[in-house]
C-alpha cells in the first residue's frame, strides 16, 4: 500500500482543485490527480492502475456532474460520473473503507451499495473531517494546518 493520497474527481474542476491545495496544505505532498499524470502511451485503465498503486488514501469528490433515474421515471438527480462511482468501489476493495472519504456536494445522489458509509458534506466543515481521516489513516498531516 502507497503513502500518497489519490483524488477521484469528476467534472467539477473548482471543487477538485480547493480539495486538492488543502490536501498539499496539511500532508506538504501534492495528491495524485490522474489527469495531471502523464499518460505515458497507455490506456486509461492502465494509467490509472498505474497511479492507483501509489495510493494509501482516497478522496472521493460526488459532484453534480451527472444526472440519472430509474428507467421510465421523469424524476432526474444530480449524479456523480460512472467513473467517479466506479472508482470509488475500486479503492473500498483495495485499499478499506478506513482508507476512503467520499465528500460530496449537497443533493447529489450517494451511491446505494456503499450505505452506511460516512459521507462529508462539502457544505459543512469538510476540512476538519477530511484531515482527521487522513491522520486517522496514518498518513502524516500537520493537523494545525487544518484550522
Amino acid at each position: 500500500m502507497g503513502q500518497k493520497v489519490f483524488i477521484v474527481h469528476g467534472h467539477d474542476g473548482e471543487t477538485k482543485l480547493e480539495v486538492a491545495e488543502f490536501i498539499q496544505q496539511i500532508t506538504g505532498e501534492r495528491p495524485v490527480i490522474l489527469n495531471e499524470q502523464a499518460d505515458s502511451g497507455l490506456t486509461v485503465i492502465e494509467k490509472f492502475e498505474a497511479h492507483a498503486s501509489e495510493a494509501g488514501f482516497v478522496a472521493v469528490l460526488l459532484t453534480a456532474d451527472d444526472v440519472g433515474g430509474v428507467k421510465g421515471s421523469t424524476m432526474l438527480q444530480p449524479r456523480a460520473r460512472q467513473n467517479v462511482v466506479f472508482e470509488f468501489g475500486y479503492f473500498i476493495a483495495k485499499l478499506g473503507r478506513g482508507r476512503v472519504v467520499a465528500v460530496y456536494e449537497s443533493g447529489v445522489e450517494l451511491p446505494s451499495d456503499v450505505s452506511g458509509m460516512l459521507y462529508t458534506s462539502l457544505a459543512g466543515n469538510w476540512h476538519t473531517k477530511l484531515a482527521k481521516e487522513l491522520d486517522a489513516a496514518g498518513i502524516e498531516v500537520d493537523l494545525r494546518k487544518a484550522l
